[in-house]
């Protein structure tokens, strides 16, 4: 079996008005579905990030790919090894200044990873065997997630004729945030929950995740779903150490404080202070750990506990086993990053989950976000129970693409003004016209 084509499907997803210390999301999320047709005829799909550079990024791979073997995953990392040679050394390839999936430095990673998943879904299906069970199989039989709440404007995606519903309507303070993760719970069973916060003043998102443990914890089982927040690096030393001293109880118990201010330099020096007031917190980051070496950087400053990896830009799922092990030989937790997403890159996270064994928390997820229009696998959206993803028994990711669905979807990427993710422009035309990101902000 060889590859015989690569097909590249640019698609522009709704997507509501949330909010980060990036800015502000635009009406569409941008994302790129990736084909390998084989020569006996069977399809091998990935999802990857959007917009003109990663599609770019994915052109240039055509030459190499097609025509050869989807097994030899060796020479297909060796030819993108040397393709990050050839990029400019001493850059940050951290996403501490560019959102994610904007960082020319770390394109080949994510550019490798995409075409990995693809060569697997189609090794899953050339073998009949669901895709975790070819990187060792299945560590759990679903995958668990949180409810990933955000601080959002009125507004459900989308533009004119095209506009989505807005079943969650402004949040902007705490009884808001509440009012959605009920909704969230309600309809995902999500056990465990994160806040996107570096949006408001720090004492309204304390406000934020006091009312959430209060309405949420203990449940009739007797356990408190674990709080996590996450400010993207908007706070300062000095502000990270007051939300850490005020939130001490929130964040106990399976939570955790993510990113709270840039570099891990800064969080190794909020920790510290936080120790000496007798406050022991666990520090997550998918940040300032992008790398395997940020990763030793991390637990030799005692900076991170918890490294949140993304198989779309560590590298694939093979990377991201590797980085299972790395995290547990280090003392280190894992979880998951995410961005915005449809059901191709939904089942890419789930298989990684499933099968990666050292998994210490849940992972966030973007999907409740997107709506049904938007999906562009068969049969409709993925299913949660008891906020997990069951793995199915189906061959490679076990999900196959709605044609009609793509070519919608890429249609309207076509029509669109932009093809590159800008949260500060956004902020500008929508909030403040004088908005800029600034670190920290408080």
């Amino acid at each position: 079996m060889k590859i015989k084509e690569l097909r590249l499907h640019p698609i522009a997803v709704a997507d509501g008005p949330l909010r980060s210390s990036y800015g502000r999301h635009a009406p569409y999320a941008l994302r790129t579905i990736v084909e390998l047709i084989s020569t006996d005829g069977l399809v091998g799909i990935s999802e990857t990030y959007g917009g003109d550079r990663p599609l770019a990024a994915l052109e240039a791979a055509r030459p190499f790919i097609e025509g050869q073997d989807p097994f030899q995953f060796a020479r297909l990392w060796q030819h993108f090894q040397r393709l990050a040679r050839g990029v400019e050394s001493g850059g940050d390839t951290t996403q501490t200044y560019l959102v994610p999936g904007e960082n020319p430095l770390d394109q080949h990673t994510r550019t490798y990873a995409a075409l990995e998943v693809a060569c697997l879904d189609l090794i899953g299906q050339a073998l009949k065997r669901p895709l975790c069970d070819l990187v060792g199989g299945r560590a759990r039989e679903a995958a668990p997630f949180s409810a990933y709440l955000f601080y959002k404007d009125g507004g459900g995606g989308g533009l004119g004729d095209d506009a989505r519903e807005d079943k969650y309507g402004e949040c902007l303070d705490g009884e808001s945030i509440v009012r959605q993760c009920r909704m969230f719970i309600d309809e995902y069973g999500f056990r465990e929950i994160k806040l996107k916060g570096g949006v408001l003043d720090p004492e309204i998102e304390m406000d934020t995740i006091r009312r959430l443990r209060a309405a949420f914890g203990p449940q009739a089982d007797g356990k408190t779903p674990p709080l996590r927040i996450d400010p993207n690096c908007a706070w300062s030393v000095e502000t990270s150490v007051k939300v850490g001293e005020g939130l001490r109880q929130e964040l106990s118990d399976g939570g955790y404080l993510e990113d709270p201010c840039a570099t891990l330099e800064g969080m190794a020096e909020v920790r510290r202070r936080l120790q000496a007031k007798g406050i022991e917190m666990e520090f997550a980051s998918n940040v300032a750990v992008t790398t395997f070496s940020d990763v030793l950087k991390a637990r030799d400053l005692e900076a991170v506990q918890i490294v949140l990896s993304d198989p779309h830009y560590w590298g694939g799922i093979r990377f991201q086993q590797r980085l299972s092990n790395l995290c547990e030989v280090t003392g280190r937790g894992l979880s998951m990053h995410s961005n915005n997403h449809v059901g191709v890159s939904m089942m890419i996270m789930a298989h990684a989950a499933a099968s990666s064994p050292h998994l210490t928390h849940a992972c966030d997820t973007h999907y409740p976000w997107q709506t049904e229009e938007d999906e562009v696998i068969e049969g409709g959206r993925v299913k949660f129970v008891n906020g997990t993803v069951p793995i199915p028994d189906r061959p490679g990711l076990g999900v196959r693409l709605d044609y009609d669905r793509v070519a919608r979807l890429t249609e309207r990427y076509h029509r669109l003004p932009y093809k590159k993710r800008d949260d500060e422009a956004q902020m500008q035309k929508h909030v403040d016209p004088n908005w800029k990101r600034v670190l920290p902000r408080w």
